[in-house]
Order: C-alpha cells, then sequence, then structure tokens
C-alpha cells in the first residue's frame, strides 16, 4: 500500500498565517530527523513540496481546489477561519481546523460561523474546545479568594472569559480588570508618576492575589517588572493559565518571580508502556519525538503538535481508503463557477476520519459526532519562593473535573508537651510587660504576643519567653558571629524570636520567617511646634509690602484729590467756607478706604471720577483682605522644615538617631558604608547617627529626632 501514498499526500492543503512559518521550523526538523532515520522517507518529499503558507487563505485554497484536494489542514485565527469553515461546506471537503492563538497569548472560543440550513458541517476542531473558564473558576474556588486583579495582555480577547467574569459577579467578589500593555516598563513608570503615596499602597496590597491571562513571554517581563519595582511582597500569590506554557518558560517564572506561583497549562498524559505509545507501522511517530524526558519533544509547541498528529491521522485515513477499495476520485472544483458541483467523495472522507483516531504527540487524537476533539487535559503546577520548579498539585479534565487538591493541609496538634524557648525584644506595641511582680515570672502583652497565645492554643506547645541579653534585634558583627535576638536563634538557644522584627535578605539567610503581617515604611519622630500669640496677626493675610504700596496708595490719591480741588474749585453755596486743605483731603481718601465716608464735600467732575475709581479699588482689597484674615484665623498651619529623609539629612542644627543595631541602623549604615553605591544623603545621616549615639535621646525634651518604623512612630505618639 505504500506504493500508493506519495501519490495522496500532495494533495493536502496546510494553511499557516505568514508571520509563524518561523515557528515551523522545529516541526519540520523532526520531519527530516526521521527522513534521515528512514522513519518516514515517503511522506517527507511530498509533503514538503506542497506545503503552502497562506497569505489569503481563501484564495490559495480556491487555486488548489481547482487542481483538486482530499483535505484542507489550517492553523490560523477564527476570523479566517470563517471563510474557510464555509468553503469546505460548500465543496464538501473536510476541513481540518487547527486554531491559533496570536503571539502566544490563552484562546479563546471561536464564535459560531454562520451555516446554510440543512447543509452538512465538514469543518473538525482539531483543537479542543476552550475550557479556560471551568478550569480557573475551579482553581479560584480552591483558594477560597475574594478579592484579585486579572491582568490580560494587549493580544487576548477578553470576551474569552466572560463566563468567568459572571461567575465572580455572581459569588460577590471583587475583581479588578487591567490590560497589560506591550511596553511595560512605560505602564509602570506612568503608574509611579500619575498615583500617590497612598494610591499606591493600596494598589500594592491589590497586587497580593492576581490572575495572568498572557502570552508565557508577556508574564515574564511582566513579573520581572513588577518585582524589580518592589510593587509585590513575598506573600503575593499568582495564578497564570495558558495552555503554551513549556518546561523552559515554567522554570524562567519561578526563578524571575517572588511569592507563591500557580501556573495551569494543558497535559498530554502518554502511556506508561513505551511500545504502545510509539507504534512504527501505526503512526509512524519516532521514538524520541514521544519520550516525555525528550528535550526536543518538550520545547515543540502545542499547535505544532496537532499539526503532526493531523498529518498522521489523514494518513492512516488515506490508507483505510485504500484498502477498504472504496475511493472516490478526485474532481476539479472551482469556487468561481455557479454551477460547480462539490466533491461526492467528501461526506465518505469526513465519515473516516470522524470513525478512527490516532496516539501522537497529543495523547489520542479523536473527533466527537459533532466534529470536536474531546481529550484534553490541565496539570495545575504550584511553586513557593525559593523553589527552582513546580510541583504538581492536581489535575483537571472535563469529565472528572479537579484531581487533587489545592487547598493547604491544615497543621495538626502534635504538638502537645513541648516547651519552645521564645527570645523577644520589648517594643511596643508588639511586645510590652504587663505585670512585672518581684519573685514572679513577668507577664507579657501586645500583638505578636496575641498571636503566639493563638498558635499555642492551636497547636498545644507551651513557650518560655525572655528578652534578649543585650536588648538588640540583632546584626552581623565583623567578626561573622550575630548579636542581639538574632544570635539567640543563630546559636540555638532560642526556638522562636518574637518581636516586631524586619525581615532583611541577610537575616533570612540564617533563619525562617513566617509570612508577613504588617507593611510600613520609616517614619521620621518630630516634637510639634508650639503655639504662639502673634499681637500682628491681623495683618498676615496681605504681604508688608502690599501693605507698603496700599499706604503709599492713600498718599498719593489724596494729593492728587488736594490738587484737583486747588486747580478747580468748588461752587459753594452763599455763606458757605471751603476746608479743602492738604490734611483734610488725606482723611477723606483714607475715610473712603475703611468704608466710613467723609465730610468733605467735592463737587467737581474731575475729582467725584477720581473717587469713584478709588472706592472700586478699595471695595476689592478690603474683600480680599476679608476672605483671607477668615481663612487664616479658621486654619492654623504648623510648618515643619522637615517633611523628608532629604529634608532631614540636609540640616545639622537638630540632631537624630535611630534605635541602635535595628533593621533601620543596617540599612543607613550599609548605604553609607557600601563603596560601590555610597549614598549622600545616607552617609550624612551615618555621620549624624554616629555624633548622637544612636537614640538614646527622648524626642518630648526638645531639639531631637528620631528616625524609626512608621508603626514605632505612631504608638510612640499615641
Amino acid at each position: 500500500t505504500r506504493q500508493h501514498v506519495p501519490t495522496l499526500l500532495p494533495y493536502i492543503c496546510l494553511c499557516i498565517p505568514p508571520f509563524s512559518v518561523c515557528s515551523y521550523a522545529e516541526y519540520f526538523s523532526f520531519l527530516s530527523f526521521e527522513k534521515k532515520n528512514n522513519e518516514f522517507p515517503f511522506l517527507f518529499p511530498s509533503f514538503l513540496s506542497f506545503f503552502v503558507c497562506c497569505l489569503l487563505p481563501l484564495h490559495v485554497a480556491c487555486e488548489l481546489m481547482n487542481r483538486g484536494i482530499l483535505a484542507l489542514v489550517s492553523s490560523i485565527g477564527c476570523m479566517s477561519a470563517g471563510s474557510l469553515q464555509t468553503l469546505a461546506d460548500a465543496m464538501h471537503i473536510p476541513h481540518l481546523f487547527i486554531q491559533r492563538s496570536p503571539a502566544g497569548t490563552p484562546r479563546s472560543a471561536c464564535q459560531p460561523t454562520s451555516r446554510i440550513p440543512g447543509t452538512d458541517d465538514y469543518t473538525l476542531m482539531v483543537r479542543p474546545p476552550v475550557y479556560l473558564n471551568e478550569v480557573i473558576m475551579q482553581v479560584v474556588s480552591e483558594y477560597s479568594w475574594q478579592k484579585f486583579i486579572l491582568f490580560y495582555d494587549s493580544d487576548f480577547d477578553i470576551r474569552g472569559i466572560e463566563d468567568f467574569l459572571d461567575w465572580t459577579s455572581q459569588q460577590g467578589m471583587d475583581v479588578s480588570l487591567q490590560k497589560v500593555e506591550s511596553n511595560i516598563n512605560m505602564m509602570i513608570s506612568s503608574m509611579f508618576r500619575t498615583m500617590r503615596t497612598e494610591e499606591l499602597h493600596r494598589y500594592r496590597d491589590t497586587l497580593r492575589r492576581a490572575v495572568l491571562f498572557m502570552s508565557p513571554a508577556t508574564a515574564k517581563a511582566f513579573v520581572t517588572e513588577v518585582v524589580e519595582t518592589n510593587l509585590v511582597a513575598f506573600d503575593c500569590h499568582w495564578i497564570l493559565i495558558n495552555e503554551e506554557i513549556s518546561d523552559y518558560d515554567l522554570q524562567e517564572l519561578v526563578m524571575k518571580s517572588i511569592g507563591r506561583l500557580t501556573l495551569v497549562r494543558q497535559m498530554f498524559p502518554m502511556p506508561q508502556n513505551t511500545t504502545q505509545r510509539c507504534v512504527k507501522h501505526n503512526h509512524r511517530i519516532n521514538t524520541s519525538l514521544c519520550d516525555p524526558k525528550n528535550p526536543k519533544a518538550q520545547q515543540l509547541e502545542i499547535t505544532n503538535r496537532y499539526i503532526y498528529d493531523t498529518v498522521l491521522l489523514l494518513a492512516n485515513t488515506f490508507h483505510r481508503k485504500l484498502e477498504d477499495r472504496k475511493w472516490h476520485s478526485m474532481a476539479s472544483l472551482s469556487c468561481i463557477r455557479k454551477n460547480s458541483k462539490p466533491w461526492q467523495g467528501g461526506k465518505s472522507m469526513l465519515d473516516t476520519v470522524k470513525k478512527f483516531g490516532v496516539s501522537g504527540l497529543t495523547s489520542f487524537l479523536e473527533f466527537t459526532d459533532n466534529g470536536t476533539n474531546p481529550n484534553i487535559f490541565f496539570e495545575i503546577l504550584g511553586t513557593n519562593y525559593g523553589e527552582d520548579r513546580g510541583r504538581g498539585l492536581a489535575t483537571w479534565d472535563p469529565v472528572h473535573g479537579l484531581n487533587g487538591t489545592l487547598t493547604d493541609r491544615k497543621l495538626e496538634n502534635n504538638m502537645r508537651g513541648v516547651v519552645l524557648q521564645v527570645v523577644t525584644v520589648l517594643e511596643e506595641p508588639f511586645v510590652m510587660v504587663s505585670e512585672n511582680v518581684l519573685g514572679k515570672p513577668k507577664k507579657y502583652q501586645g500583638f505578636s504576643i496575641d498571636v503566639l497565645d493563638a498558635l499555642s492554643n492551636y497547636l498545644g506547645f507551651k513557650y518560655e519567653i525572655y528578652v534578649a541579653p543585650d536588648h538588640k534585634y540583632g546584626s552581623l558583627q565583623p567578626d561573622g558571629q550575630w548579636n542581639g535576638l538574632m544570635g539567640e536563634l543563630v546559636f540555638k538557644r532560642a526556638d522562636v524570636g518574637l518581636s516586631a522584627l524586619t525581615i532583611t535578605p541577610e537575616r533570612e539567610s540564617v533563619v525562617d520567617f513566617t509570612t508577613r503581617y504588617m507593611d510600613y515604611s520609616v517614619g521620621v519622630l518630630l516634637r510639634k511646634a508650639e503655639r504662639t500669640v502673634d499681637m500682628f496677626a491681623c495683618l498676615a493675610p496681605f504681604d508688608l509690602s502690599l501693605w507698603a504700596c496700599i499706604a503709599g496708595t492713600v498718599l498719593l490719591v489724596g494729593v492728587l484729590v488736594y490738587l484737583l480741588n486747588w486747580l478747580n474749585p468748588p461752587r459753594l453755596p452763599m455763606g458757605s467756607v471751603s476746608s479743602t486743605t492738604l490734611y483734610n483731603s488725606m482723611w477723606f481718601v483714607y475715610g473712603s478706604f475703611v468704608q466710613q465716608g467723609g465730610e468733605v464735600p467735592y463737587t467737581t467732575l474731575a475729582t467725584r471720577m477720581m473717587m469713584g475709581v478709588w472706592w472700586m479699588f478699595a471695595l476689592i482689597v478690603i474683600s480680599s483682605y476679608t476672605a483671607n484674615l477668615a481663612a487664616f484665623l479658621t486654619i492654623t498651619r504648623i510648618e515643619n522644615s522637615i517633611q523628608s529623609l532629604q529634608d532631614l539629612s540636609k540640616q545639622t542644627e537638630l540632631p537624630y538617631g535611630t534605635v541602635l543595631d535595628s533593621a533601620v541602623y543596617d540599612q543607613v549604615r550599609s548605604k553609607a558604608m557600601n563603596p560601590f553605591e555610597r549614598d549622600p544623603m545616607y552617609s550624612q545621616m551615618w555621620r549624624m547617627i554616629n555624633r548622637t549615639g544612636g537614640g538614646d535621646n527622648n524626642v518630648e525634651d526638645g531639639g531631637w529626632c528620631s528616625e524609626n518604623d512608621e508603626i514605632n512612630a505612631a504608638h510612640n505618639i499615641i
């Protein structure tokens, strides 16, 4: 039968978009490998010579129909596939459609194509239906998320997860949507420019739970950018769902991310028996391709896997048609002529393709009666910070649903009878001494003590708590030893350390930290400025120069009024005596300014025009003064000259310090002493802290500033 196969295979039309030709290089490398090893000698030359790259799939398909084809295989997008589906239905040509998503983004279900009533559907969907909605619903339900953000790249069709968004709305979940632009760096930079500090903190809290619908390349770039800009923390948990995630992509994502990462991708279960997996005379697959441990087979794209199996399925179909001797000769079909009849053998060919399947690179390729491939499996992998690869958590398929569990196993009460040594450092409001009765153990309270008591009640252990001998958190000394609370843990004199201990890379390298439960920044504690009584507070609404200008204007207008009346004296009634002196003119202008009127009558036109302008000027000035005075007396502003660490480092009048051997102390010291990244601001601060000897002074005494964790500074104020 083999001698007939070369005459049949050239009539398979394979249509792909031009931009994806390079992605098929790996596919042809496998074919050439098979040819070199004489595994596929009769199929390769004929197949390669009739490979078609479709710029216009419909136009090329019509040209090939004029020559005569037996089947049409397309690996294109949904829009182009619709036209080929209509053509295949009209000409009765079996059309095996392999959906390809743009740029490796997650697939979205293709919209159904309108068909002529009464006609058969000759299009077979090689790739299974899109089940991303069902899978992500199951994963989010298992994790019991109620608030998260959903990122999707610019090439993803958001309509593909409409069912998932409707489900989250029905469940009352708080879901935010954000589109990831192609220039991720510019997108993140614009966020930092436009958002205020409070908004960035809220956005950072939102990023603790996120779902990513994007290509592996975009996901790697996005994760790298948000980690480098410190937008995510170690307790974040992200879910990336995409059918096209290779082992190489998985390893890179784990290396670039922090926190917890869950990946959902398509898997192809293979039979454990290699003889069932690779039968040479049945599906003609080289053993290296179907070996799960072979790196070439693992790097092959999913779309190319389906193309490979589709060609094998058609080859087996032609083989069976020849054996059954039920072959219909090909007829030249025309897309242009109205009276062109469809191919009579198309229905028989379509039924034969549906009847039999093939075991290949995509597990088992077969079709149901409605022309879809029912075989699809997803694997759910999970990683934590510090792991170099993903761990298999569960699997999912449309028939059985979730196989496994994603919920964390709860701790068992298996610590009864255990007594733990707990070392602490007194730091309000985390750890405080509540009672200190002579001859009895101290009793402690605070936020951290409440957490310790809750763990003790749940796990059943008891504890003995003591304060670190040197009352320090601990830092790495020049001799390589740790002091303080850290030293007690490193030398195993204590089992647990409990206090307001900051997580730093140096400390994390020698001890294990729990998940953080509080975020804070560095705060500056200053003595509140005292209020002083100012006798000239009524002059505060206007500047001194403005008051001088107003006084000069009063004098100038008074002189002008006197000159106008002296040059053109007003006509007075009989018996009246004129009192138009310079003193009276000045008094009249001042009285008009303070809205008190005047006593000297001025009847000339020039004088009245000048006084009208002066009254308008006085009205504007008095109104502005009244408004500014009311605002000044209502809101009392006490301005501090120190608003940031930069302002603190630039001044030398006010001494400042921090807690010795604390995280802030170590941060300032490392930034100031490192010769490769020496910062002038930290250098100046380090000189001042050394001169003041730490933070033993009291801010309330005045003339002193304390630099500490923001939460501790806020508690000290309370």
